[in-house]
């Protein structure tokens, strides 16, 4: 471990955390088993789940910054989608499988273009030009492409009527495994951290947690999470009706940055602190993870626990958007630099793809 990186007590922004976490999940706890009001249920089960969402990133954050940039990615993207994995399960057991798909899709371009261009933005008007690796940029927005492409596959074959069309399930079982195959082929090269990773960690002189401290906090927040997706999941049909909002634009954005709340929060905050390699590490594995793994384990589990059958067939305007945002970020990270104008223009495409979903 960096000998610059000590081991002290909880800050206070730590201790509100906490604090925050415990009173939203007790009375999201409250208003779903006292049945008060579906909506409220509804509003603050979400904002439970997202503050949780947070407080897993948090916790993950002091296991994985003994660890270097790359294993900090991958840890966080693992276990900070935890919360998206368990909305997809009591989702689908629902039989809300259309806002599964959107989640899926949703919760990808929310960290390619939201949670990239607001690190971009924030780290760009304090720092100025923010320089990350370029080679890990490369190879991990190369791996998006991939896994991106071979989601898709299935899609494509249902929007040209092939032979295969007929066996959707069957061609989305036959991704989902070889989905799941490259993510553990690629585990190595995602956890091996560079000269610069290395040089950075040197000079840090970040205050850790003591690690009891992190490894419980991670425990609890990840069991709690689970409990506020089943409120959450529970309230979200009688809140589309009441709130007249599809169940698209609820999955692609509302359920999308509830999940993502991990990302959401400490890319940005790792940008602000001036350390790029780390903020494009968590914001940009999270996105792999989902189509690496998440979206895979969701076909698979689809086929055991009842309710509605997850596949990687997605509407047309889900998969245009999507292949178009994974373009869009491949050119702008590829000089390994980043600045608050590009930030503002991946957002600013973010609320367009949003909006275009509003009504269904």
């Amino acid at each position: 471990m960096n000998q610059s990186v000590v081991s002290a007590g909880l800050s206070r922004g730590d201790r509100v955390l906490f604090g925050v976490c415990a009173v939203l999940t007790i009375g999201s706890a409250v208003v779903h088993y006292a049945a008060l009001n579906e909506t409220l249920s509804f509003i603050v089960s979400g904002l439970a789940l997202a503050l949780l969402a947070a407080l897993v990133g948090r916790s993950v954050d002091q296991l994985g910054d003994r660890l270097g940039a790359g294993a900090t990615g991958v840890i966080h993207a693992a276990l900070g989608n935890l919360p998206e994995l368990f909305v997809g399960i009591f989702a689908l057991r629902e039989g809300l499988v259309r806002v599964v798909e959107a989640a899926v899709i949703g919760s990808i371009l929310s960290n390619l273009l939201l949670v990239l261009g607001l690190a971009f933005i924030v780290g760009g008007l304090r720092f100025g030009t923010q320089r990350f690796s370029g080679n890990r940029a490369r190879t991990t927005i190369s791996l998006m492409l991939l896994a991106v492409a071979g989601m898709l596959v299935p899609s494509l074959a249902s929007y040209v009527h092939t032979p295969a069309a007929q066996h959707e399930q069957s061609l989305s079982i036959i991704a989902a495994v070889v989905l799941l195959a490259v993510f553990i082929v690629s585990i190595p090269a995602s956890l091996s951290r560079t000269d610069e990773e290395i040089a950075a960690e040197d000079t840090s002189h970040e205050q850790l947690w003591p690690l009891p401290t992190a490894i419980v906090s991670l425990a609890v927040a990840s069991l709690l999470s689970a409990f506020a997706s089943d409120w959450f999941v529970d309230a979200l049909t009688p809140a589309i009706h009441t709130l007249h909002i599809s169940q698209t634009f609820a999955g692609l954005v509302i359920v999308a940055l509830a999940g993502n709340a991990v990302e959401n929060v400490v890319g940005i905050q790792l940008a602000a602190k001036g350390r790029a390699d780390y903020a494009l590490s968590v914001v940009l594995n999270s996105p792999l993870q989902i189509a690496l793994v998440l979206a895979p384990v969701l076909v698979l589990l689809s086929l055991v626990i009842g309710g509605t059958s997850f596949l990687l067939v997605f509407p047309p305007l889900l998969v245009t958007t999507l292949v178009a945002a994974v373009i869009v970020v491949s050119f702008v990270i590829v000089d390994g630099e980043s600045d608050w104008l590009e930030g503002s223009a991946l957002v600013g495409l973010y609320v367009v793809i949003a909006a275009s979903f509003w009504w269904g």
